[in-house]
């Protein structure tokens, strides 16, 4: 027995496709634009991409983060990064900076006597120092494109072998709009571009397949059993429709699961599971009006299915 969240709908979503495209498309510039950005060293690069020094140690005893975040801006480290970490030893931090990456060692061994001079009365114990420099992060961005374009590459043939080439294509383009929309909320609200946030983009994309998958599904076997019941884009909407209840239902509960992360999870987590749990609602949006119209919009201009 099926579970359904809402009752039987007839929603013409494709019929709203020219207003949501040109939704899509300022998403997409937006996300372009801060790619370039990004890819120009022009966001809030991680150390593993800009380069910098992480210094992570523990003190005897409790210490106010903010206590610490004061000591280290008044040693000249006004932008760098406090975290405190709750697992493992206790009284943890990890904190990073961005200054002179070229001189990571020098700058390591600043912080951890800047900690030692800041609380005499508590000890501070250096667990480890991590070094990138600029060569190395440069290294990693590209690493990082190369893995988001194999990817990309490995759903539309994955998809057009599933279904068929056009599935395929529309099913990257709206994937692309996600990926776009992700790099857009981390750009503009200024987050850490990090090996963190990067995986938070490609865990999207791989979500935003699976809803694909199951639309495009449906739709491909209405038009099979229904060809001559049904129009081409009524079947279309009908397919939607009737998937409507399972997608929200499954995008529910991720959303969910992803909201208690951003709630309980902690600093370190948050940036990731709030943008998982925002791209949880784009991916969807993007199911049901970017990749299912890209599709209809084809095949109108050249028939294919229903010459």
């Amino acid at each position: 027995m099926s579970i359904s969240l809402i009752g039987k709908t007839n929603i013409d979503f494709i019929g709203m496709r020219k207003i949501t495209f040109i939704i899509s498309a300022i998403v997409a510039v937006a996300g372009i634009y801060a790619l370039v950005m990004m890819s120009a060293g022009k966001a809030a690069l991680g150390i593993e991409f800009g380069g910098g020094t992480m210094v992570q140690g523990n003190f005897d005893r409790p210490v106010e983060i903010g206590a610490l975040r004061d000591a280290v801006t008044r040693a000249g480290y006004a932008d760098a990064t406090i975290q405190e970490l709750t697992r493992d030893i206790p009284n943890s931090f990890v904190i990073r900076t961005k200054l002179d990456p070229e001189k990571a060692v020098s700058k390591g061994t600043e912080i951890e006597a800047v900690l030692r001079a800041a609380f005499p009365d508590n000890a501070f114990h250096l667990d480890s120092i991590h070094e990138v420099g600029p060569a190395v992060g440069q290294t990693l961005q590209k690493q990082a494109r190369l893995a988001a374009l194999i990817s990309l590459i490995g759903i539309l043939i994955y998809v057009a072998i599933r279904f068929d080439f056009r599935f395929g294509v529309a099913a990257t383009i709206a994937m692309l709009h996600d990926v776009f929309a992700a790099l857009a909320i981390v750009y503009f609200l200024n987050w850490e571009v990090s090996v963190l946030v990067i995986s938070a983009v490609l865990t999207l994309a791989g979500y935003s397949l699976t809803d694909k998958v199951v639309v495009f599904d449906r739709i491909r076997e209405n038009l099979r059993t229904m060809r001559r019941k049904v129009d081409f884009v009524p079947g279309v909407n009908l397919s939607i429709n009737e998937v409507l209840s399972r997608t929200i239902i499954t995008s529910l509960t991720t959303f969910l699961a992803t909201l208690a992360i951003v709630i309980a999870g902690g600093e370190v987590l948050r940036e990731f599971a709030t943008l998982l749990t925002i791209g949880i609602a784009i991916g969807t949006y993007s199911s049901v009006f970017v990749a299912s119209p890209i599709y209809v919009e084809w095949e109108n201009r050249k028939p294919k299915r229903f010459k």
